[in-house]
């Protein structure tokens, strides 16, 4: 099952509402609705803060699988999809699969790649969403390994590693350290 599922299906076996849940993590009922229905993620904090109220671990939440199965069966299967905390801490993507794009003409204090976290295909296309900067190809090609290597141990989240860090200007964005701390 898929998170919103996962969601929906811990919060109605602990009989609590919708409204009862949002209060209880400080958010509008909108926003449960929202998780719910798969429109919408929470954040990191959010999503802790969730499995702690509905008495679940993260990965039995994120991807249903209980402690129990992944003891039973020694290791977790595979997984097709990952949540993924961004780079600035501040987001969490649902992803199928990650793509990276080299940044054009970037100035020897700027990130030369940029990854992005695939989503779900819809009539829409694919949905795309930045998870991070890279100095070099290695910091970025070790992270898209790192990342394969979490989906195939079935692990149902991932918080990126090799980013580095950046200060946001108006303008660009400039390097903070190019290689991280890894």
């Amino acid at each position: 099952m898929s998170f919103y599922e996962n969601l929906r299906a811990a919060r109605k076996s602990k009989n609590i509402s919708q409204e009862e849940l949002a209060e209880r993590l400080g958010v509008s009922r909108q926003a449960v609705s929202r998780w719910e229905q798969g429109d919408a993620y929470p954040e990191v904090e959010k999503l802790i803060k969730l499995a702690d109220v509905l008495q679940q671990s993260l990965d039995e939440l994120v991807t249903g699988t209980t402690p129990a199965q992944q003891t039973a069966r020694g290791t977790r299967a595979p997984t097709d999809k990952i949540m993924i905390k961004c780079a600035d801490g501040k987001g969490l993507v649902a992803c199928t699969s990650v793509e990276s794009s080299g940044v054009f003409a970037a100035k020897a204090d700027e990130p030369k790649y940029a990854l992005f976290g695939v989503g779900q295909a819809s009539f829409l296309g694919e949905s795309k969403t930045f998870l991070g900067w890279y100095g070099d190809a290695e910091h970025l090609q070790k992270e898209i390994a790192a990342i394969t290597r979490a989906m195939a141990a079935g692990d149902g989240f991932y918080e990126l590693q090799y980013a580095a860090k950046v200060q946001n200007g108006i303008i660009r964005v400039k390097l903070v350290n190019e290689t991280p701390e890894k």
